[in-house]
């Protein structure tokens, strides 16, 4: 279920030669989504209910006020929750955990926001992901985020970033173009963790049944605190190639990504050179999603996560 509703003010300044209105709104806004799962493991049944299985669950407020000559003014402020027991879904420490960011938009020359936002590149691969990215049950979130020896030390992308401060073009024929650059944050989600500057750049392109998304992240070092471990393990600097596309075709839209995480080598004598934990791995996922329906779809996705330099090889649904 979505929920929206608006309030529109206006002001009016008078000047010697007329006057001009100003006009500015605010929207409350947000999704209330919960299901019931049903989970086999090797012979081991349980059944429980979970919030955000289609979106995430989520409540928040966005705004815009008219600066004139094309110029808006706009803010953004959004939470998630989890709708079966009241709590927060991630950071409990934050207030608006998924984004928080204020900015000017032009209708000719983009926009430019400050704040927690979300990334070029989540951007550029979202319209490829059936299950858009979804913090519950889409693989493509599962598997990039996947936690193991092998890669505790190579950082992934997760989707958002704080301080962090991003141009968006406008839409040019089908083009658009984001570039961010963050700066070091420290956060609690899924571990305590602090993140180096980040910097990416994304072009994508729509139009004729076509998408296409390229985008490039690079991160710098930062650190994990991994319960179990003596010392803090510091994440090393990471490259992230992604490539997305997807074409429809009547009610279908094949769907496809692969983002590639390329670290550097740690530093000898550190916790993850002890541990061989800064191997570089890919993510490929194919899906596809049937619009059976105005209302209703049907969506579908498999991948894979390859870890090189180990066995360890993972495929899903």
């Amino acid at each position: 279920m979505r929920f929206i509703t608006k309030s529109v003010a206006g002001a009016a300044l008078a000047v010697a030669a007329g006057s001009a209105a100003a006009q500015s709104s605010v929207t409350l806004y947000g999704v209330a989504d919960a299901f019931v799962q049903w989970f086999n493991n090797g012979g081991t049944q349980s059944w429980s209910m979970r919030s955000g299985g289609n979106s995430g669950s989520m409540v928040g407020l966005k705004g815009s006020e008219d600066l004139g000559g094309g110029l808006k003014a706009v803010f953004t402020l959004e939470n998630g929750y989890n709708i079966n027991n009241g709590t927060f879904f991630a950071d409990s420490s934050a207030m608006f955990y998924r984004q928080a960011w204020v900015g000017l938009t032009h209708e000719k020359y983009g926009s430019l926001s400050l704040g927690r936002q979300y990334q070029p590149t989540f951007w550029s691969l979202y319209p490829t992901d059936p299950f858009r990215a979804n913090e519950v049950l889409s693989p493509l979130a599962a598997s990039s985020t996947t936690f193991d020896r092998n890669t505790m030390a190579t950082q992934t992308g997760g989707g958002r970033s704080s301080n962090a401060i991003v141009y968006k073009s406008p839409n040019l024929s089908g083009f658009q173009l984001w570039g961010m650059y963050a700066l070091a944050a420290s956060v609690t989600q899924p571990y305590p963790q602090t993140t180096g500057n980040m910097l990416d750049v994304a072009g994508t392109y729509s139009g004729y049944g076509l998408y296409v998304g390229l985008s490039y992240q690079f991160q710098h070092p930062g650190s994990k605190n991994i319960p179990g471990l003596p010392a803090a393990v510091n994440t090393v600097s990471v490259e992230h190639y992604t490539g997305a596309l997807a074409y429809r075709i009547g009610i279908v839209n094949l769907q496809f990504n692969y983002t590639y995480h390329k670290p550097e080598d740690p530093a000898a004598g550190s916790v993850a050179a002890r541990l061989n934990a800064a191997h570089p791995f890919s993510v490929a996922e194919l899906g596809a999603t049937i619009q059976a329906t105005p209302v209703d779809a049907i969506e579908i996705a498999g991948f894979q996560r390859l870890v090189r330099g180990v066995h360890d090889n993972t495929w899903g649904i």
